[in-house]
């Protein structure tokens, strides 16, 4: 009401000038100021109410009406970083996916080869391999290789376990080599470690230790790092720690040489 309250004062004072303004010099007379009501209509607080209510219910609805625009525009973007955030998942799933299938990680998934699959011909994978069944061919994994089944080839994986398994063919690993009991390869075995318990016919190459369990029968010579033999381990061939840190050769070449100088 303060307003329009003002706003009277301010009509009310302009008459009042006018009326100082025609006491000067600007006569309108009677007829003038009659025909000015009947013209305009004389103003009354009631009208001064009915305007400023009118006034109030335009900004009530306009308020109304932004704050509806305000929530559709909030829905609305809730909607779209939903939309976003599940379209963004879908992203990063399809990116693992073809990251898994172009060899981005070798240990993310495992293949299965079953008991009773029989597989002919050459087979590859950037990821690990559990062999149950059999393969005629050879093997080249990024991952690990877990063979209970028989190969019939060539093998190459990161690291190699065989447990109650034929293997006819080399057996080469850039890590550890496990070949348990009840194994029997045939073949040469290289690797950076190896733990024999079952049974090999072939040489052994091994830049760190081998271990020969006591189930172990190895026919071959072996070349490694260091040997651990268990009693009861049988060998057939011959031994050479020529990755050792002392070189035996060498150390009698010098001890030779010193005696001859003395």
């Amino acid at each position: 009401m303060g307003f329009f309250q003002d706003l009277k004062q301010d009509l009310s004072q302009t008459v009042n000038d006018l009326e100082t303004e025609d006491a000067v010099g600007l006569n309108l007379g009677e007829e003038g100021a009659t025909a000015s009501e009947d013209l305009f209509g004389e103003a009354s607080d009631t009208d001064f109410a009915d305007l400023e209510a009118m006034l109030e219910k335009g900004v009530a609805a306009l308020g109304d009406a932004s704050v509806g625009s305000l929530q559709e525009e909030s829905v609305q973007t809730d909607v779209d970083v939903a939309a976003m955030m599940e379209t963004m998942e879908t992203m990063d799933y399809a990116e693992e996916a073809a990251e898994d299938h172009t060899g981005g990680s070798s240990s993310t998934y495992t293949a299965v080869i079953t008991a009773g699959m029989n597989i002919t011909g050459d087979v590859t994978s950037s990821g690990n391999m559990d062999l149950i069944g059999n393969i005629t061919g050879n093997i080249d994994i990024s991952g690990k290789l877990n063979v209970t089944g028989s190969i019939t080839g060539n093998s190459a994986a990161a690291e190699i376990y065989a447990e109650s398994a034929q293997i006819n063919g080399e057996v080469k690993s850039k890590g550890n080599v496990k070949i348990g009991q009840s194994s029997v390869v045939i073949g040469n075995i290289f690797a950076t470690s190896a733990v024999i318990a079952g049974a090999v016919k072939g040489d052994i190459d091994v830049h760190g230790p081998v271990i020969l369990d006591t189930s172990a029968i190895v026919m071959g010579n072996i070349k490694s790092k260091s040997v651990q033999i268990n009693n009861g381990a049988v060998i057939e061939g011959m031994c050479s720690q020529c990755y050792a840190d002392v070189s035996p050769s060498a150390f009698f070449s010098d001890v030779k040489k010193n005696r001859k100088q003395s």
